[in-house]
Parts: C-alpha cells; sequence; structure tokens
C-alpha cells in the first residue's frame, strides 16, 4: 500500500526561520546595545574615576619621612642624633592577605609579639599604598635570611630608615626622653597626614614637649610600580622639612659633675641660672638607657626597669615629691618679715621644744637641749625649729599657704617638660576635701619645718631658691634656649613677676647674708671655701616617724627608713649665677647633702670656662649604614672623625644624618668629685 506524506508549507517554514533570525537578532542587537551602553558609561561617565584607579595601580604616591631635628646642649654638644637602620615594610596595596604574610615571616625576621601588635595597629589606620615598618631595626644575619626567600614574599621590601640615637646614654636621660613606636592611644589624637611614613614619637621629656618642633614636615615621591609594589622608576618629588634643631640650656660638663655626684645613690640634682630661669642641669638617679626604647624595648628589659625597687624610669627632679624640710626656712622666714610677726631682732628662748597652749605634747627641736636665744638670722644658722614654730603658730596656716605659694610650692613650675608633679602645701581646704577631717593646730607646726604633709619637688625646691636668690623676682624654669628650623620659636629668659613683699629691700640682703653664714659657721660649713660666697640652707626630712618620747637611732633602722639629706643654695652669693637643689635619698643629714652641691659650684664658677669638660674627640658619623652597626661601634677601618662644636647645623632639608654625633665616652678631663662623709649636724 503506498503512504503518503503531507506537503510542505514553505510559506510557515519561512516564516517561522524569519522569527527565529529576527529574535536572534534581536537578542544580539540587545545585548550589543548593553555593551555599547557599559563601554559608554566605562569610557565617558566614568573616565575619570576609573583612569585614576588604573593609575593608582601603576602610579603611586609614597610620604617621604621627616628626619626629625637634632638636640644640643648650649655649646653645641650632641644630645640626640639620628642615624638608618633596616626595617621590613609593607602595605595593604601590594598584599593581599597581611596576617598569611606576618605569620611566615615569624622565623625569618624573629617577631615578636610585640612587633606584631605594633604593626597590625599601624597598618589598620594607615592608607592603602603606605608603607608600613614591620620590624625597625635588622640585623644582617635577619636581612641575609630574608635575601634568601624574597621570591616568597612580593611586596614585603627592606629599606633603610632613619631612627634616633641618644650618644651619651644614661645621662641625660630623664631630660631628653625618647622617642618610641607610635601607638594605639597616639594614633587617634594624632594628625595622619603628618606622620605618614613615620613611625616615632617623642614619648617623655624634651622629645615629648618638643614634639611639633622635631618632628618636621613631610614630603612625598610619586613612583611607578609594578604589582608587587616593586619601584619601575621615580616621577617626581616633595622633599620632607627637617625639624626644628633644638638648643638647650643644660652644660654637658655640668651635667657630667652632677651626675656623678649622685654615682650609687637615689636622688635628684637641679642647677638653674636664676637670671634666666634656665636649667643648667637636671640629674635623676639611678638612670637607665633611652636609646632601649626607641625601636621597641623587650619585655625583660622593660620589666627589669619597672620593677627595680630604685625605680630608674622614675624621673625624681621633676616628679619626686619629698618633704622639703629646713631648705624652706629662709623663705618661710620672709613671710615673718612680709607679715611684720617678727624683725631681725625678734629674739625667743629655745628650750629645745615647743607645746601648743593647753596642750603637753611637746614639738622637738633637733637640739635636745635647745639653741639658747635665738633671733632670725641665727634661726637659719643653726636651724632652730623652735624659732619657726612659734612663727607659724603666730601666722597661721591660710597666711603660711598664701605667701609660700608664691614661690611656687603646691603647684607646677611650668617648666617645659611633661608629668611635672605638684608637690603639695596642704591646707585646711585641702584636709577636708581629701581626707574629711577639720585641720589641726599642730599641722600647722609641722608644716612649718618642712614636714608633715608638706611635700616639695626638686625642680620647686629649685625655683624658690633662684627666687631668693633674685630678692623676690619670679623666673619661670626651662631647658629650651633656643631653636633652629622650619617653625619659629622663642624661649623667655627674664623675670616674669615678683614677690609680694611689704617688708624692707634689705630683708632679702640679711637673709642672704644669714644664709651665707648658714655654709661659713652653721649646719652647711663643710663646704664653706675661700674663692666665693656660698648662700646655703640645709635640710633633713624625716622618713620614718619617731614616737614621742623615743630618740633617733639610726641603728635600729634600715639603709631606705634612713632620713633624706637636702640642700639648696646659690652663688656667688652677691651676684648670683647659679642655684642649686639637692635630694639624696636616705642620705641622714643636710651636711651630707651639701657636700654634694660643692663641686657642681666649682665647676660652673671656677673650672668652665678654663677647663670645660666635653665629649672625648673620638666621635662617628652618624650615617652608618652597615646593618647591625649602632654608633658608638666601630666597625674595622673605619674613620675617625672630629667634631667642632661651633660649626653651624645643617638646614637642608634632605640630610638625614649628621656627620658629628659624639660617642658615649669618659670626659675629656678629670671630674671634680667631693667625698662625703657623715655630718655632725642633725640639719
Amino acid at each position: 500500500m503506498k503512504q503518503h506524506f503531507p506537503l510542505k508549507n514553505v510559506q510557515q517554514e519561512k516564516r517561522i526561520y524569519r522569527n527565529r533570525v529576527l529574535i536572534s537578532a534581536g537578542i544580539v542587537i540587545f545585548f550589543m546595545l548593553l555593551l555599547v551602553v557599559r563601554y559608554a558609561y566605562l569610557q565617558i561617565s566614568s573616565y575619570q574615576e576609573f583612569s585614576t584607579a588604573s593609575d593608582q595601580n601603576r602610579i603611586r604616591l609614597q610620604p617621604l619621612a621627616p628626619a626629625r631635628g637634632y638636640i644640643y646642649d648650649r655649646n653645641g654638644v650632641l644630645l640626640a642624633d639620628n642615624y638608618p637602620v633596616f626595617s621590613a615594610t609593607m602595605s595593604r596595596a601590594d598584599i593581599p592577605d597581611i596576617d598569611d604574610t606576618v605569620a611566615r615571616l615569624i622565623p625569618i625576621l624573629n617577631l615578636t609579639e610585640e612587633d606584631i601588635d605594633r604593626f597590625k595597629s599601624r597598618i589598620k589606620t594607615s592608607k592603602k599604598t603606605e608603607r608600613v615598618a614591620l620590624k625597625l631595626n635588622l640585623n644582617e644575619i635577619e636581612i641575609a635570611k630574608f635575601s634568601e626567600v624574597k621570591y616568597q614574599f612580593p611586596g614585603v621590601n627592606i629599606e633603610t630608615q632613619m631612627t634616633r640615637y641618644y650618644p651619651h646614654g644614661e645621662l641625660f636621660a630623664h631630660v631628653i626622653g625618647y622617642v618610641g613606636r607610635i601607638n594605639d592611644k597616639e594614633l587617634k589624637s594624632i594628625d595622619k597626614d603628618l606622620y605618614a611614613g613615620t613611625n616615632l614619637i617623642g614619648k617623655i621629656g624634651v622629645e615629648k614637649s618638643y614634639e611639633e618642633l622635631l618632628h618636621g614636615l613631610p614630603g612625598n615621591e610619586s613612583v611607578e610600580a609594578d604589582a608587587h609594589g616593586n619601584v619601575l622608576r621615580h616621577l617626581g618629588r616633595k622633599d620632607p622639612v627637617r625639624g626644628n634643631d633644638l638648643f638647650l640650656s643644660l652644660d654637658y660638663g655640668l651635667q657630667t659633675i652632677a651626675s656623678e655626684q649622685l654615682a650609687g645613690r637615689r636622688g635628684a640634682i637641679i642647677a638653674m641660672d636664676p637670671r634666666t630661669g634656665e636649667i643648667l642641669a637636671l640629674v635623676s638617679s639611678p638612670s637607665f638607657n633611652p636609646n632601649l626604647f626607641v625601636t621597641g624595648i623587650s619585655s625583660k628589659d622593660y620589666s627589669a626597669l619597672r620593677d627595680n625597687l630604685d625605680q630608674p624610669l622614675y624621673n625624681r627632679a621633676v616628679q619626686g615629691a619629698y618633704p622639703p624640710g629646713s631648705t624652706i626656712k629662709p623663705m618661710f622666714g620672709m613671710g615673718g618679715l612680709h607679715y611684720n610677726l617678727v624683725d631681725w631682732n625678734t629674739a625667743i628662748a629655745d628650750p629645745g621644744y615647743f607645746t601648743l597652749p593647753g596642750d603637753s605634747h611637746r614639738f622637738r627641736d633637733h637640739k635636745k637641749t635647745g639653741h639658747g636665744s635665738v633671733n632670725m638670722h641665727k634661726a637659719q644658722n643653726v636651724s632652730c625649729d623652735t624659732y619657726f614654730y612659734i612663727l607659724s603658730y603666730r601666722m597661721g596656716i591660710e597666711k603660711m599657704n598664701t605667701w609660700m605659694r608664691q614661690f611656687g610650692f603646691g603647684s607646677k613650675t611650668g617648666v617645659d617638660l611633661p608629668s611635672e608633679s605638684e608637690g603639695l602645701y596642704p591646707s585646711p581646704e585641702w584636709k577636708m576635701r581629701t581626707r574629711k577631717s577639720k585641720w589641726l593646730k599642730g599641722e600647722t607646726i609641722s608644716v612649718s619645718i618642712g614636714q608633715g604633709a608638706f611635700t616639695a619637688t626638686p625642680l620647686q625646691l629649685a625655683m624658690a631658691t633662684a627666687i631668693t636668690a633674685n630678692q623676690g623676682a619670679h623666673v619661670t624654669p626651662h631647658v629650651l634656649r633656643d631653636s633652629k628650623g622650619f617653625k619659629a620659636y622663642k624661649a623667655h629668659n627674664a623675670p616674669d613677676g615678683h614677690i609680694e613683699f611689704n617688708g624692707k629691700p634689705e630683708d632679702w640682703i640679711k637673709m642672704r647674708d644669714a644664709m651665707v653664714d648658714v655654709v661659713e659657721s652653721g649646719t652647711g660649713r663643710g663646704i664653706r671655701t675661700p674663692m666665693y660666697h656660698i648662700a646655703g640652707k640645709t635640710g633633713t626630712a624625716q622618713v620614718k616617724s619617731i614616737a614621742q618620747g623615743k630618740r633617733y637611732n639610726e641603728a635600729l633602722l634600715t639603709e631606705r627608713q634612713l632620713d633624706h639629706g637636702l640642700f639648696v643654695g646659690f652663688a656667688p652669693a652677691e651676684n648670683p649665677e647659679i642655684a642649686i637643689a639637692v635630694v639624696w635619698e636616705n642620705g641622714r643629714h643636710g651636711g651630707s647633702a651639701a657636700q654634694l652641691a660643692r663641686p657642681i659650684f666649682d665647676y660652673w664658677l671656677l673650672q668652665r670656662k678654663k677647663n670645660p669638660i666635653r665629649p672625648a674627640n673620638h666621635q662617628i658619623s652618624g650615617g652608618l649604614m652597615t646593618a647591625g652597626i649602632k654608633p658608638g661601634e666601630l666597625p674595622s677601618g673605619s674613620t675617625i672623625l672630629s667634631a667642632d662644636p661651633n660649626a653651624t647645623t645643617q638646614s637642608n632639608s634632605n640630610a638625614n644624618s649628621h656627620n658629628a654625633a659624639p660617642a658615649s665616652s669618659p670626659v675629656a678631663s678629670a671630674p671634680i668629685t667631693a667625698p662625703v662623709t657623715p655630718s655632725n649636724d642633725v640639719e
């Protein structure tokens, strides 16, 4: 049977084919239109945005950290230097997985937890292309180990960066301070653009006080880099501006002498120019090596310093608050004259003690049998406590507070160093506010001889002594003498006020003469000299309380329970050039503390101009480029340089190193020292 097939519908097939072609063409055209629109968006509407993004993958603006300003003493001796170290750096733009890269670098660069924590804190807030230091001051072994595996760490580079070096180590540690790695707290407060590319910031001392002057202004450099951050070529540069050079009022020789007097002892010495307020020497003992902190101190080293019973990190000169003892009697005596409660002829009979009316408690004089008939001059000379007990009873704590605060007690001096203590000059209001109890008359008696709740810093004692030397003219202590660089600064070197004194002008002269007799024939006679006149006052501050009716017995006390020895003075008495405050913790007597001051007077007045102490001439360049070699370590074949302290400093903003950095070394001339022997005088 023959099979029949339906006839083909040519027209229908053509229509289906045509529809399919049209649909296909429509789909192609639709997607072509989408492609054209997208292309137009990228090339026209968003051209600038994507062009910039593309250039950033190829062209980068890298910050250039400024070199930190140098710090000198008053004679041009370099106290804070810069030198280059090798650092491992990276940026978020070059490394997708920062954590993995850091983890793999731990055994190669010997990274510590502190290194990693500091790096992660900084890189979180840095710009994407900013290179952040993972570890500073790489040694030769670490650099060699990294070089062998560099291909495994694209984007990680070894770069040269500038860091700080203190050539005299412990000698100026508490006053110069140190710089350290920027921490989380500081990151929140600093201008990140100003500190772009910078790892270090001033932590304490002058380095912190004058951070704005020392830091300088950052620059930048436009470079072409590949995908791994490797620089292919340099396109443009804006040079950074180096920070100001600071010239301090400190004198290297005087600082050396003062430091030698406190060697092996705990205490502080301040020397000032009473005419200007310039601090000539500031020593806190024991001290520490500030270089340990610059690139990050280890936990072991920091714990050793922090847990040291002698507290070497504590700046006793500015922060230490001590009972001033009898050193304040000249200032307090002037208060009696100011309020017309006594004159120079007013005398008391001293039986060796004082009792308040209606009270049997005896406030003892340091001399059990008393001093007989005592006027103001003799009270200073023999340091008669009973005289000042009676004067304080007449004056009262309110007047005492008003008068003594004019000398700076109970408030900050305004010195240009951080973390200054206010000390304490107590008052009834202070006691009610802090202890919720009323003031007792017996407390007034204790305050009159620098005991009780009364505390003062060595710096406050030095300033009060300078005011006394100036016959009431007030000066503000300061260490910065001059500054040269991009930012202007003018130090104030003149009296800035005067004590309100209602007595006679010659009263200041008579008090000076009484202080001269303290040294010539009184409690400070162990330091008298025929070469010049010293006006001084000794003091002894009790550490351990002695019960009523008991005698002070050193044999029953530990070394740290012995009395503090204090001394204040100025010289030459007739025309003062230097005022000194000495605090010797557990030094037993003010007379012993006075002996520490004598070599300082001698150096400043007799030796300084004829035979000044300077660092030894053997110095090395600050530009040591060899990994692992620090200033002070002479590599084989190094050239010895000598520094000219009168040479002008380099002002070029490109200067990254100094050409004459004094190394830590023995002084050029024999030191002045005085043997300290126990004094027979209690004061």
